[in-house]
């Protein structure tokens, strides 16, 4: 049976990236996905990197902050070694709130001069210096990287459990074979609490989204209270998104789609003759208390890197780095603990 130095559980943006960057140190990784690799939360999502917003927690703002400043080295590296653009944008983010909301009225821009599509809403426009990247471009470009650098990548094995021997991890078995490694990492996503001997409290949080043809209509990607909308280099407009908790359903609801589309609509008329080119929903791993779920676990050889809820693409970089960090000894460069598993031991 072939033996690697680590196997990693879900072969998302953050499963894939950690691969990569445990390759730089010299582990050889197996990277294990119960579907197709990159087909769940990464492919579903927008791709903002939005980390100057109100939106991101306290405690998650200095990991926010430094992964945004790797990302035009991080996607650099991934397109160069795999030839797939991920499509980095810097126009930056427009995010429009009741004028009551902002104390700084330096920050209040003319939307028309900024984006002349726009309506004219009851707004102030706030700019805000962040990036916007294309998820499914992205996780393609890691997974080719992945393969060039020599990594396995393994998919339709739907992980049981986590082998333990001697109180220690010792390799996973799926529904289908066993797999072995001295190092597991659970970046299972939505399903990391779905397999033995650990079940973190990850939870499948829906999201909908629908993208639109619409070339050149935007350059920026605008946040409204309501809506959002972020622009592709190819021509689409991306539209979202929802949070629900429905289970592991990931179908559709054409009302929500519509009334998404219309909001869309509402801040730029000009959508309103733009092609509908498609809808989705992904499953995003929310927790309890909507941070992540990062370090090591109680049983020895045994590491989890899941919960990123809404933040898993711009989050990215940053885990991979510090999670390398923690599975092969090196100093931290940042202080996780808040974000380790042991604070739901005894929930």
């Amino acid at each position: 049976m072939k033996k690697w130095d680590v196997i990693i559980v879900g072969a998302g943006v953050i499963g894939l990236s950690l691969a990569i960057e445990l390759r730089k140190r010299g582990a050889q990784a197996l990277v294990v996905e119960r579907g197709e690799p990159g087909r769940e939360a990464s492919h579903a999502a927008a791709g903002m990197i939005a980390h100057c917003g109100d939106e991101t927690p306290a405690l998650l703002q200095p990991l926010a902050t430094a992964s945004a400043r790797m990302y035009p080295e991080f996607v650099h590296e991934l397109q160069d070694e795999s030839g797939v653009n991920p499509d980095l944008r810097d126009q930056g983010t427009l995010s429009l709130s009741p004028p009551e909301n902002r104390s700084a009225a330096r920050d209040l821009l003319p939307l028309k001069e900024l984006e002349p599509a726009l309506s004219n809403c009851p707004h102030a426009a706030v700019h805000l210096k962040e990036r916007s990247v294309d998820p499914r471009a992205l996780v393609s470009a890691a997974l080719k990287a992945a393969k060039h650098r020599g990594l396995d990548v393994s998919s339709g094995a739907a992980i049981k459990e986590v082998l333990i021997s001697d109180g220690r991890a010792m390799g996973v078995a799926s529904d289908k074979t066993t797999y072995s490694a001295p190092v597991v990492v659970n970046c299972a996503g939505a399903w990391a609490g779905q397999f033995s001997p650990l079940h973190f409290p990850a939870r499948p949080v829906k999201g909908q989204m629908l993208a639109v043809a619409a070339p050149r209509l935007l350059q920026h990607v605008i946040r409204a209270p309501d809506v959002y909308l972020v622009p592709r280099t190819d021509g689409r407009i991306l539209i979202g998104s929802t949070l629900e908790d429905a289970g592991y359903d990931k179908r559709t609801d054409p009302a929500t789609i519509q009334r998404m589309h219309k909001a869309a609509m509402s801040l730029i008329p000009a959508l309103e003759g733009a092609r509908l080119l498609e809808d989705w929903a992904g499953l995003r791993p929310g927790t309890p208390d909507d941070l992540p779920i990062l370090g090591a676990t109680s049983i020895p050889g045994y590491f989890v890197a899941t919960g990123h809820y809404r933040d898993g693409i711009m989050l990215a970089p940053i885990t991979a780095r510090l999670m390398a960090q923690v599975i092969v000894g090196e100093n931290c460069e940042y202080d996780i603990s808040s974000f380790s598993p042991a604070r739901f031991d005894s929930q």
